[in-house]
């Protein structure tokens, strides 16, 4: 009985110890900061330092207080006198050299106790200082939000670390800035492209609706327009699925030769070159590099087809594929309208269209240069003073795969191999 009784208070001490201990990690204590150790650390340093100082300064101080080492320095035997009382000199003589050393040792403590006290302060002052930028940057940070990212520290001072801190925060704070603002156009722009073929397939509907006597003709006109509008729709949004998949990166990469994928596109696009007049004139050599078919595939599509779509009737279009200076060079360049050089370098931005007379949504340079960056390259435009655009792509290269190339050279309407 009594072995329980003493089970049972010992469990209940258990569990009231497991409450104290629970109940004591959950009172916060002082929040250990860096200007505290700092602090800490600095005084620290002093009261060691100054503390072996002192010893040393205390020990030579007790070694040579008695005047001898001066005799000794010189090889000379100190002068030994006969006192009658000279033991009881002696003793008075050590009785006061342990006074004054006692009394060294005292000043000694109180002025490294003093002393420790004021680096303690003024290492709490320089350590405030010093970490003055931190705060700043820690403000800017607080205050910044995806609706407010016009923030800067704009720190000034020497060009130390928390300054480089500060200016690569900025940097960042810009990058996010113009990302964000990217975006919200890109959005804007995409909502706008698929607005206005939902109103023009709702004014067909309503046009049908209000005339209940709409013959069979008319509805089918009606449909059509409709089907049109569809495909428009299907076709924005298969290139938005394509910028995004884009701009994800590579997936399935495989070593291919560029020259091939293009000679594979000028055959899909012979039809729109043959209608819109084009003369395509390629330079194809084998260009081996390391990507993902279909996003290349896609990549130098676009570039053929904008330049048919954008070149003027009975124009030229080229295309060449090389390697050179150890990369793969890939060149597509078309006749027509002259482009401002200003506005060159902003046809890769989502939605751009110089000419809205032409068919399209202004994705393809912006998949481009997304498939383009994907893959580690990179995308040059120009505008020659003639018209028209060049567009020059470097990937890097990658060892040739043996395969079967044929380098085709085709013309309008023509596709020879050689």
């Amino acid at each position: 009985m009594r072995s329980l009784r003493f089970d049972s208070f010992r469990s209940h001490i258990a569990r009231t110890d497991d409450r104290l201990r629970s109940l004591a990690g959950r009172i916060p204590g002082p929040r250990p900061t860096l200007r505290l150790r700092l602090t800490v650390t600095y005084g620290l340093v002093f009261l060691i330092t100054g503390g072996v100082l002192l010893t040393i300064g205390y020990l030579l101080v007790r070694n040579n207080i008695g005047g001898h080492h001066i005799f000794r320095a010189l090889g000379i035997q100190p002068p030994v006198r006969r006192f009658p009382d000279s033991a009881v000199i002696r003793d008075v003589q050590r009785q006061i050299q342990a006074d004054a050393l006692h009394r060294l040792l005292v000043e000694y403590l109180f002025a490294l106790g003093v002393m420790t006290m004021i680096a303690v302060g003024t290492g709490w002052l320089l350590a405030g200082r010093a970490l003055r930028p931190l705060r700043e940057i820690t403000s800017t940070a607080r205050r910044v939000s995806s609706e407010n990212l016009g923030e800067r520290i704009g720190l000034s001072g020497p060009a130390d670390e928390l300054k480089e801190l500060a200016d690569t925060f900025d940097r960042m704070l810009g990058r996010l800035d113009a990302a964000f603002a990217s975006q919200r156009h890109f959005v804007a722009n995409a909502s706008h492209e698929l607005r206005t073929p939902l109103a023009i397939m709702r004014t067909e509907v309503d046009v049908a609706l209000v005339d209940p006597d709409a013959s069979r003709q008319e509805l089918r006109t009606m449909g059509e327009a409709i089907r049109e509008t569809i495909d428009r729709c299907e076709h924005l949004l298969e290139s938005l699925l394509m910028l995004a998949r884009s701009e994800a990166g590579t997936g399935r990469a495989e070593v291919l030769d560029v020259g091939a994928l293009a000679a594979d596109c000028i055959t899909d696009l012979r039809a729109r070159a043959d209608d819109a007049e084009v003369t395509v004139a390629a330079q194809l050599e084998p260009a081996w590099t390391h990507g993902e078919p279909g996003l290349l595939e896609r990549m130098i599509g676009n570039l053929i087809d904008n330049g048919i779509q954008h070149n003027e009737l009975g124009g030229q279009l080229g295309v060449s594929t090389s390697t050179r200076d150890g990369g793969v060079r890939l060149r597509v360049f078309n006749g027509g309208p002259r482009i401002d050089p200003g506005a060159v370098q902003t046809l890769t931005e989502p939605f751009r269209r110089l000419d809205r007379d032409h068919i399209g949504f202004g994705l393809g340079l912006s998949i481009v240069r997304s498939v383009i960056e994907a893959h580690g390259g990179r995308l040059e435009l120009r505008a020659p003073e003639s018209g028209g655009l060049d567009v020059l792509v470097s990937l890097p290269v990658a060892p040739a795969a043996p395969s079967p190339y044929v380098a085709v050279s085709r013309t309008r309407g023509a596709l020879t191999q050689s």
